[in-house]
C-alpha cells in the first residue's frame, strides 16, 4: 500500500468514528431528556420500549395469567419483561433472538435467527411441553381467590384412603390421554396465546461485534439503516415471517403484535392480518418518537376458521 493510499484510508476511517461518535452523543443527550427513558430506568425496565407493550396492553388488554408468549426480537428484553409480569403466575415467555443478551427473570430464550427453519422447529418444539419454561410450584398447594393456602383441602385429601386417591390419579390420567389422542395433529403446535415481533432487519454496525456491541445500547438498538425504502421492505418480510408462524402457533382467539415501517407495502398486510383475526388495529404508541416511522398492527383473536390463501395472497 502506497504512502497516499495509507493517508486516504485514515482519513476515511477518522471520518467514519467521528461520525460515529456524534451521533452517539446525540443518542445519549436524546435519551437523557426523553421521560420514557428516564421512567425506564427508575422502575427498572430493560428499555423504554416497555411502555409501548404497555399503552398497546392498557387499550386491547392482550395478556391473562398462565399464557404462553413468544417474543421474537425480543433483545435487550423489555417486552418480554412486561409479558412475563402479565402473564405471572405460571405464565411462559419464550424470546427470540439473534444477539446474545440477559433475559429477564423468568423468561426462557433461544438465540438464532428466526428465519431459519431449523431455530422454529427449536422454537416449536420447546412449545410443546405445556410446562417448559413455567415455575413449577408443589402439588399440595391449592390456590385460592384470596391467594391463600386452602388448609382444610389439604387435610381432607389426607384424609382419603390410599387406593380412593390412586383410582382417582389413574381416572385423570386416562381422562387426559384420551384427550390427547383425540387432538388433531394438524394442531398440536397451536399452543400460543400471544405473538410479539418487534424485530428489525440486521445490518453491521460499524465497529463490528467485538466493541462494546452487546454491552452499550447504542450498538445494540441501531435498528434503522437511515434509507426508509429499505428499513419498510425489510420490516415487511419480518412481520410476514412472523405471521407465518402465528398461523402455525397461535390458538384460537390468540393474539398478534408486530412493528412495521411505515410505507406502500402495509396496506397488504394489514388486508392480510384482517382475514386471520376478528379485529386488526394500528398504533402509535404515545411512547414512540412521533419523528419515528415505526408503527404497530395489533391482531385482536385469531379466528377459528381461517383461509390460508387469502392471509398469504400475493400484494
Amino acid at each position: 500500500m502506497s504512502p497516499l493510499e495509507r493517508l486516504y484510508l485514515i482519513a476515511c476511517w477518522s471520518y467514519i468514528l467521528s461520525f460515529h461518535y456524534s451521533s452517539s452523543r446525540r443518542w445519549t443527550d436524546r435519551q437523557r431528556g426523553d421521560q420514557f427513558a428516564r421512567a425506564a430506568k427508575v422502575q427498572g425496565l430493560k428499555s423504554r420500549a416497555a411502555f409501548k407493550l404497555l399503552q398497546i396492553n392498557d387499550r386491547y388488554r392482550l395478556f391473562k395469567p398462565g399464557m404462553t408468549v413468544v417474543d421474537l426480537g425480543f433483545a435487550p428484553g423489555s417486552w418480554s419483561q412486561v409479558a412475563i409480569d402479565l402473564t405471572k403466575p405460571r405464565g411462559r415467555v419464550l424470546g427470540v433472538d439473534l444477539i446474545p443478551v440477559q433475559p429477564p427473570k423468568g423468561v426462557s430464550t433461544i438465540q438464532g435467527d428466526f428465519l431459519s427453519p431449523y431455530v422454529q422447529g427449536e422454537i416449536k418444539l420447546f412449545l410443546r411441553d405445556p410446562d417448559r419454561g413455567r415455575l413449577r410450584h408443589s402439588p399440595l398447594i391449592f390456590d385460592t381467590p384470596d391467594g391463600q393456602m386452602d388448609r382444610s383441602a389439604v387435610l381432607d385429601d389426607a384424609e382419603k384412603g390410599y387406593l380412593e386417591r390412586e383410582s382417582q390419579v389413574a381416572a385423570a390420567a386416562a381422562a387426559e390421554e384420551a384427550e390427547a389422542l383425540e387432538q388433531d395433529e394438524a394442531h398440536r403446535d397451536k399452543c400460543v396465546d400471544v405473538v410479539l415481533s418487534d424485530m428489525c432487519e440486521p445490518w453491521d454496525p460499524l465497529d463490528g461485534l467485538y466493541k462494546k456491541s452487546i454491552s452499550n445500547p447504542y450498538y445494540r438498538l441501531m435498528n434503522t439503516s437511515g434509507n426508509a425504502f429499505r428499513d419498510h421492505a425489510g420490516s415487511m418480510d419480518l412481520c410476514r415471517a412472523a405471521l407465518q408462524f402465528s398461523y402455525e402457533t397461535l390458538k384460537v382467539g390468540g393474539h398478534f403484535v408486530c412493528k412495521f415501517y411505515q410505507g406502500a407495502e402495509d396496506k397488504a398486510l394489514e388486508k392480510s392480518l384482517k382475514a386471520m383475526f376478528h379485529k386488526v388495529h394500528r398504533e402509535k404508541p404515545e411512547s414512540s418518537r412521533s419523528q419515528s416511522k415505526e408503527a404497530y398492527f395489533v391482531g385482536v383473536k385469531r379466528l377459528a376458521k381461517v383461509d390460508k390463501d387469502a392471509v398469504f395472497a400475493g400484494p
